[in-house]
């Protein structure tokens, strides 16, 4: 049996939460999903529309807001119950944060940022990056159960997600907090800037890179940009240099995303960049420069002035 681990604040689903469930369906092994938090009751009925086995709550007020210690407290619990083969999880920020605490407490394998998966002879090879995308390296983790495996969002669409015939059955399991060491006094995220946004939950996304020449061309990227009810985004260059605060790259040292639409504006397609938005299930670039290696990648390429290109989009869209 698989266990997917899903993500939710505040009653919101975290929508990288369906990939690893479609990675584990694809796995061709019974799949149990377990959401921590409290007040779980919507967010358990999202994930009872995919054809799992069952979704399992862990609501309880020590996990209203998240902590590592509670979150991996909760989660030895829930395994020692459950004994899953493999626990499926999203490379966010948070796994991030408790997934390596919680291998480490039960002296178990770990394998993050995969990207694909693949039969090795009666189990199965993960595929991940090495050396900024440059190589990939298929792993088999070694020693006893349950393995810990994080994916790169992104790594699966999440339109393959098999949905049951039926709601899952949901089954509230009870944890036991009396002896749990928490030492996190949690606080408000942080935030950079006051108009931090994660693009990893974007649907829409325009990008720009180099090609936009100067910050005082930006604004034709956010006319677009609203136009599509997207967000905006950048290449390094355009960060590096203070155009659009840090929060806003995508790429290999910036956010990873996979929206349904991403837009590439003026972005010739370095690997660093493209390791972070390949997941995405449209690409659409422009680039005046017929040869960029973004066209590769893209559904849909105009290859064109972005300066004459962008203006008769936003129009068109207008209309």
């Amino acid at each position: 049996m698989s266990l997917v681990i899903a993500e939710q604040r505040d009653g919101q689903l975290n929508r990288a939460s369906w990939e690893p469930i479609v990675a584990a369906q694809q796995s061709g092994d019974p799949v149990k999903v377990v959401i921590l938090g409290q007040g779980l009751d919507t967010v358990a009925g999202e994930l009872a529309a995919a054809a799992v086995t069952e979704v399992l709550t862990v609501d309880h007020a020590a996990l209203a807001a998240y902590t590592p210690d509670a979150f991996v407290h909760a989660l030895v619990s829930v395994i020692a119950a459950e004994q899953p083969t493999l626990v499926y999880l999203s490379h966010t920020y948070q796994a991030r944060d408790f997934v390596p605490v919680l291998a480490a407490r039960l002296d178990r394998a770990i394998l993050t940022d995969v990207v694909a998966q693949k039969p090795h002879g009666s189990g199965v090879a993960f595929v991940r990056p090495m050396f900024q995308a440059k190589l990939y390296a298929d792993v088999v983790p070694q020693g006893p159960e349950p393995h810990f495996v994080s994916y790169q969002i992104g790594s699966f669409r999440v339109d393959a997600l098999q949905k049951g015939d039926a709601p899952a059955p949901v089954r509230a399991l009870a944890v036991d907090f009396s002896d749990a060491t928490i030492r996190q006094q949690p606080e408000a995220p942080f935030r950079e800037a006051k108009q931090a946004v994660d693009l990893s939950q974007a649907e829409r996304i325009v990008s720009v890179g180099r090609g936009i020449k100067g910050p005082e061309h930006l604004d034709l990227a956010r006319q677009l940009a609203a136009a599509l009810h997207a967000e905006l985004a950048a290449s390094r260059p355009i960060c590096d240099a203070g155009w659009l605060p840090m929060e806003r790259q995508v790429g290999s040292s910036g956010q990873t995303v996979a929206p349904k639409l991403y837009l590439a504006l003026g972005i010739s397609g370095a690997i660093q960049h493209v390791v972070g938005m390949k997941g995405a299930r449209t690409i659409v670039a422009i680039n005046k420069d017929a040869e960029a290696p973004i066209f590769e990648l893209a559904d849909y390429g105009i290859a064109g002035d972005l300066f004459e290109v962008a203006p008769a989009l936003i129009a068109e869209l207008k209309k």
